[in-house]
């Protein structure tokens, strides 16, 4: 039996918050559900709930981006620990937030029926609960450090893409516009992608071939000695 070594120091609750990413019509969204319980029922808020005793961190934000997704193995990563003693106004919580890259084409969207959820464009998100937009604001800047870094958006697709349309996901993570030239340069300069036999054509009458990302060859460029940078 575990001895009770804290038993005089004060408890307080342990919740994690998900800022679920997915990528759309050129445009990056957040999703966000009507929040069921007071206080502040029925406001916007992120996708999150309280840790169990057995649970770990990582356990805790997995079995959260489950039941608001139904899938499994989505990238994640802790974006920090928020612990303003008024944060909640239920209640003394401290929250570790985690931002998700779904691929919203696998998004099953009766499951937005059943939490009365939906997606928010990231440039047009409403108020949302305690400190969440925060969370929204500080998720996006680790996103936009991490997208330089590592190949980490390719979790945004589902095998394939266009380099269009992987361009417009730089520019919407970055809220920026990038130089087609450059950011193709770049790109062809690691040698990370495969080009498919197949065409994109709704986008246009020409159409653009279709790419996936190649871990191997990515593996094979970081043993040279070079970094992802994009």
């Amino acid at each position: 039996m575990t001895e009770n070594y804290y038993q005089n120091n004060v408890r307080f609750l342990i919740a994690v918050d998900c800022i679920i990413f997915g990528f759309h019509e050129r445009e990056l969204h957040v999703l966000l559900t009507r929040r069921p319980v007071e206080p502040l029922k029925n406001e916007w808020s992120l996708m999150g709930g309280f840790m169990e005793e057995n649970e770990s961190l990582n356990e805790a934000a997995e079995k959260v981006l489950f039941r608001y997704t139904q899938q499994k193995g989505i990238y994640m990563e802790q974006v920090g620990a928020y612990g303003e003693t008024d944060r909640d106004t239920g209640g003394r919580v401290i929250s570790v937030a985690f931002y998700a890259l779904v691929q919203m084409e696998k998004f099953n969207t009766s499951l937005a029926q059943n939490f009365d959820a939906r997606w928010a464009n990231i440039n047009e998100l409403p108020g949302l609960v305690f400190d969440h937009n925060l969370m929204v604001y500080d998720a996006l800047a680790l996103l936009q450090y991490k997208a330089s870094k590592e190949p980490v958006i390719f979790h945004f697709f589902d095998e394939k893409f266009t380099l269009p349309a992987l361009q417009d996901l730089y520019e919407t993570i970055y809220q920026m516009p990038l130089d087609k030239r450059n950011f193709r340069k770049k790109l062809a300069t690691m040698n990370i992608l495969d080009r498919l036999g197949v065409k994109d054509k709704e986008s246009s009458k020409r159409g653009a071939f279709y790419y996936s990302f190649n871990p191997k060859k990515y593996e094979e460029y970081l043993e040279t000695g070079k970094r992802f940078s994009l």
